[in-house]
């Protein structure tokens, strides 16, 4: 082998060591980026190299330059969104994957793959008490989670009232119904503008305190619908982590032919664990569930699933083919009939170590932890004055308000300082949010290496920053 082929090769060990040195020092850094974006920009952005470089200057480089601009989403103390901390068993399998180098299209090329998708689907259905004949399409995430989804409840309705969208698009095709809640995930959205289907025309049905769809109103909306309908539901609302009432909406739309999609990004995973299960009770009646496996599941990013209940519309909207394709058997699943590209990764490596290695009764303990945890973390931020939750924490999600006690028009902008100091600071990263007109700190509890202690210095850290932001209010008054 020439010694360029050796270095090339070497360069994996060292990308290897580097990581390991990354996930050591984690804990112990601040839990934010050391610089900002414009600060990144002014050591990142350069000319177009006009000549190589040695590959371990390369990856020196690479690591120098990025390391201060990433956020310790690994850590076990980042609270922003609701996002896992990529669990070593889940980046071994993924650093396997990129080094196999696997196109994962289609069953021939790549039999492994295929196959190995099959299983984790099979053991997801299963982890989540999903009917058994569902198709599952290994995506990016959530957001194409609910694009295959809603892709195959368009091909499905439209074609229950003659109209065929593969083969005739959307030109004159029949108008699709669509109800979704007020307090709907911002990217359910963003698909519906991507299929076709309008983010500005759709029926938004009224929502209680925490989120959740109004049964009464969504039944009101729901019989006024006349023609192609699909009604999307959430479990586990990104601010309070409640549960629309998905049993009591799956029981009226397959009355009257309409398509439930479950936009259940986290909240899927509640039905993983005794102990939360009953929040997502019913849900197994809906048509299709967009989840999430880089959250809950722990497995790295470019980790989601596209559940549906009937695998035929499934296929319908996402195969491709072509002459130079292999055809799948009648016992064959071919992975590019599930998903939207032909090429891609095989994702379903990192998802069937993940399963593997927690096992049911590892992702159930993983879930409950995780939801004991934000009471303890809800229940320590009441003591102060001064410090409201204001959702009841049914999950793993808790916000908070600061400063309710002071003038009711300072709330907003005493909660905004208690977070900017709280990220600045650094032993743990909290995210804000605008909740029902009112800025709120958002803690999403959902890393595998949160401990007690980590909710413990976290809250202690908290409270300090609300009794800094309260004293300088109160000085300058």
């Amino acid at each position: 082998m020439s010694s360029q082929g050796n270095d090339d090769f070497r360069v994996l060990r060292q990308a290897a060591e580097a990581a390991l040195r990354y996930r050591e020092t984690i804990p112990d850094q601040p839990q934010r980026p050391r610089q900002t974006y414009n600060e990144m920009v002014r050591t990142i952005d350069m000319a177009t190299p006009e000549n190589g470089a040695p590959a371990a200057s390369v990856l020196e480089e690479l690591q120098s330059i990025s390391e201060p601009g990433l956020q310790a989403m690994t850590g076990p103390r980042f609270f922003g969104w609701v996002v896992g901390a990529s669990h070593p068993v889940g980046v071994a399998a993924d650093w396997l994957t990129s080094a196999w180098g696997q196109n994962a299209g289609n069953h021939e090329a790549t039999p492994a793959a295929a196959v190995i998708e099959e299983t984790a689907g099979k053991w997801l259905l299963d982890i989540l008490a999903l009917p058994k004949q569902c198709s599952v399409g290994f995506v990016t995430g959530a957001t194409m989670g609910n694009f295959v989804c809603l892709a195959a409840a368009r091909s499905k309705v439209l074609r229950a009232v003659g109209w065929d969208v593969e083969g005739r698009g959307l030109f004159e095709a029949p108008p699709i119904n669509i109800l979704i809640g007020d307090d709907a995930h911002t990217v359910v959205f963003a698909v519906l503008r991507m299929l076709g289907l309008g983010q500005d025309r759709v029926q938004c049905v009224p929502t209680d305190v925490a989120g959740r769809i109004i049964p009464a109103r969504f039944l009101e909306l729901l019989h006024k619908c006349e023609g192609p309908t699909i009604a999307i539901a959430q479990a586990g609302q990104v601010n309070t982590g409640a549960f629309d009432p998905v049993a009591q909406m799956a029981e009226h739309t397959q009355q009257c032919g309409a398509w439930l999609h479950v936009d259940a990004a986290f909240g899927l995973w509640a039905r993983a664990c005794p102990e939360t299960a009953y929040l997502a009770r019913g849900i197994e009646a809906a048509d299709s569930w967009a989840v999430d496996g880089h959250k809950w599941l722990q497995a790295p990013y470019d980790s989601g699933y596209a559940i549906v209940a009937h695998p035929a519309d499934h296929r319908r909207a996402m195969t491709a083919d072509a002459s130079y394709l292999p055809a799948a058997g009648a016992n064959e699943r071919a992975p590019a009939h599930f998903v939207p590209e032909l090429s891609r990764r095989a994702r379903g490596f990192a998802t069937w170590a993940m399963i593997r290695h927690l096992g049911r009764r590892g992702i159930a303990e993983m879930v409950g932890r995780h939801c004991r945890l934000a009471r303890r973390m809800a229940d320590q931020l009441s003591t102060t004055p001064g410090i409201v939750v204001v959702n009841d924490v049914e999950l793993n999600q808790v916000i908070v308000r600061f400063g309710c006690d002071e003038a009711s028009d300072r709330a907003d902008e005493l909660t905004a300082q208690v977070i900017e100091l709280v990220q600045a600071g650094g032993t743990c990263f909290a995210g804000g949010a605008r909740w029902r007109g009112h800025w709120v700190m958002r803690l999403s509890i959902v890393a595998w290496p949160t401990t007690e202690s980590d909710v413990d210095t976290s809250a202690a850290a908290i409270t300090a920053a609300w009794k800094r932001v309260k004293a300088s209010h109160q000085a300058a008054q």
